[in-house]
């Protein structure tokens, strides 16, 4: 799956930007922190958006392109930020052979994002994902904690009301 760039502008803090700084400080230049450093950006900005690449890139005197790749090519690392609700879908065999594509094409008309988009308000993001753990209830989605189960497009509208 293809990791999409935010479309939320970038919000960070002159707090958040010094506890990054002080985190690329503890590298001593050394690159072969990058991982821990980006893991730590993460922490603090809870995603990592271009400028944090930037200054990671910069702090640590790697190419912009390296940070970016690590990025995009660990699953833990994430280009968007989080919605105060989040939203996975399981794309599992189970939940994909009983609609769980239909539930996430109304999921994103409804909140006018994709799979891996957070709203603009940052209150929902939408993912995908490949098992939850309940297939006898599939096709199965969760938001945040709270697990729902044999959906249809037409329940959808009503679960995401709870939530606005």
């Amino acid at each position: 799956m293809v990791k999409k760039i935010s479309k939320v502008p970038f919000n960070g803090t002159e707090e958040q930007e010094k506890k990054l700084k002080e985190v690329i400080a503890e590298a001593g230049g050394d690159k072969t922190y990058l991982m821990a450093v980006m893991q730590k950006a993460q922490d603090i900005y809870g995603y990592l958006p271009y400028e944090v690449q930037v200054m990671i890139a910069e702090g640590l005197d790697v190419p912009l392109e390296k940070v970016y790749g690590v990025a995009t090519f660990y699953a833990q690392f994430a280009l968007s930020p989080k919605g105060k609700y989040n939203i996975s879908v399981c794309l599992g065999t189970a939940c994909y052979v009983k609609g769980s594509q239909d539930v996430i094409d109304k999921i994103s008309e409804i909140l006018k994002i994709e799979p891996g988009e957070c709203t603009m308000d940052l209150k929902f993001s939408l993912e995908a994902c490949r098992c939850i753990g309940a297939c006898g209830l599939a096709p199965v989605m969760m938001i945040n904690s709270d697990v729902y189960g044999r959906l249809t497009p037409d329940m959808l509208p009503g679960i995401i009301a709870k939530y606005e």
